[in-house]
């Protein structure tokens, strides 16, 4: 597996209330309890759109949301903040031939697993409402998990990763497992393996897209046929 080994500025540490903390993995941990929440109270979607009842439209503005909260905040605060380069937060093609090679055998693994939990009637309900045509439905579902798989994986993850090692990619699926928390329970059960292995991925690859790749498909698998279904 690839390391990543810390450079000083990782390691830099400050003092509060006589603790010694590390800089960017404390700021890169308080920054994502901050998205996490403002992302479910929704706060930069006008309270006069907001739906909960996930129909395309709201889907978008979440999406859009989640560009700016989950992509250009930490993107900002690693270029910013910690003046650093977003490379080393999984923002490139990293080891290609691993990850397009292991992203599209995932999503043969799972292509049949997402049918089968497709006719189920909990994720016709919820997923079925969300369908539209499949050029929008990629585009709305690229920017909500491309920034999703930043946030999470390329981030929080590599940000712990160079601090305290290996344990960096379980802490990420904390808040990775919030996010679902409306979410069927079959597929909210399933959140921990599921995160578990997109950090995987990224860890294994030094890149978040092969992740979000395979999260973008599944996904839009999973809406399209979940309506398909509800239409049979």
């Amino acid at each position: 597996m690839p390391s990543y080994p810390p450079d000083e500025r990782d390691l830099r540490t400050f003092r509060l209330a006589g603790l010694d903390l590390p800089i960017r993995s404390t700021v890169a941990v308080v920054a994502v309890i901050l998205i996490v929440i403002f992302d479910f109270q929704r706060t930069l979607i006008p309270d006069a759109l907001v739906q909960y009842d996930r129909n395309p439209g709201i889907q978008r503005l979440q999406a859009i949301s989640r560009v700016v909260l989950f992509f250009l905040v930490p993107l900002g605060i690693v270029v910013l903040g910690f003046r650093d380069r977003p490379s080393r937060y999984g923002l490139r093609l990293g080891d290609w031939r691993w990850g397009l090679g292991l992203a599209i055998a995932g999503c043969i693994v799972m292509t049949p697993i997402v049918l089968l939990l497709s006719g189920t009637p909990d994720f016709r309900a919820y997923y079925a409402p969300s369908n539209d045509p499949l050029p929008s439905l990629l585009a709305t579902n690229t920017m909500d998990l491309l920034s999703t798989e930043f946030v999470y994986r390329g981030f929080l993850m590599l940000c712990l990763a160079r601090v305290f090692g290996p344990i960096g990619l379980v802490v990420a699926l904390f808040p990775f497992t919030f996010t679902h928390l409306t979410k069927p329970e079959a597929e909210l059960l399933s959140t921990f393996a599921g995160g578990a292995v997109y950090g995987w991925l990224t860890w294994r690859t030094g890149s978040i897209l092969w992740g979000a790749a395979a999260h973008v498909y599944i996904v839009t698998l999973i809406i399209a046929a979940s309506a398909g279904f509800g239409g049979a």
